[in-house]
């Protein structure tokens, strides 16, 4: 008989592919800027610098996304992005904004409907509300969920608020994602435990250490090996 916890679960890129689809609008971004002098790689760390200040302003997702290619853009020719730039960064990354369709990691539905029966599980998940929104509704796994979180930002507040809100001890509350960034680090910080399930596309910008010594941290290598140990 498992003890019955309470589970916060990440959204995209532990349930769902998610950066994967902005990985490829980026090399097909860079094919189209074919830049004279700069690579690839320096304009890649150019954009990256800028998302990671517009995220403070302008949170997280496509519409966010495109404002940093365009500025990227702008900065990268020394002058205003022009209307014909614009659309051609739209058609580019048209692919993020259907979110009719989501696929599911390999084994997702299957273990979170074993783990609904056993455990509180809770949604938590970070940008548009929209966007975010969509993504869930198309993904069909919201009724897994005893409530679904959309917020602007996983920081230790965040996850403090969450305890707090439900009355839930730390020590029995676990936050599962891919994200040493936002799902780990911050949800060890507020005293819950956690679950890093890494992914082979996960953001740069959340990228961070975790401590392999901490043990506090259950590092798994895919979502279905949750049922061995919940």
């Amino acid at each position: 008989m498992h003890q019955r916890l309470s589970i916060f679960v990440d959204a995209d890129d532990t349930l769902w592919e998610n950066n994967i689809l902005f990985e490829r609008v980026i090399d097909d971004y860079l094919d189209w800027l074919a830049h004279p002098v700069l690579t690839r790689t320096e304009i890649r760390a150019m954009l990256d610098d800028i998302e990671r200040a517009n995220a403070v302003t302008h949170g997280y997702g496509s519409k966010a996304f495109l404002h940093s290619l365009a500025e990227c853009v702008a900065r990268l020719r020394e002058r205003p992005v022009t209307d014909d730039e614009v659309d051609r960064i739209a058609l580019l990354a048209a692919p993020l904004i259907d979110r009719g369709h989501v696929e599911l990691i390999p084994g997702v539905a299957e273990t979170l409907g074993v783990l609904a029966a056993r455990h509180d599980l809770r949604l938590l998940t970070k940008g548009d509300t929209d966007e975010q929104r969509a993504k869930i509704d198309a993904s069909g796994l919201a009724g897994h969920f005893r409530s679904v979180h959309i917020v602007p930002e996983k920081d230790v507040g965040t996850y403090a608020g969450l305890l707090d809100e439900f009355r839930i001890a730390p020590a029995a509350t676990w936050m599962v994602g891919n994200s040493p960034k936002s799902d780990i680090l911050p949800a060890r910080r507020a005293g819950m435990r956690a679950v890093f399930i890494p992914h082979t596309h996960t953001w740069v910008l959340e990228h961070d250490e975790v401590d392999a010594s901490d043990a506090g941290v259950l590092h798994l290598a895919a979502f279905t090996d949750l049922l061995h140990h919940f």
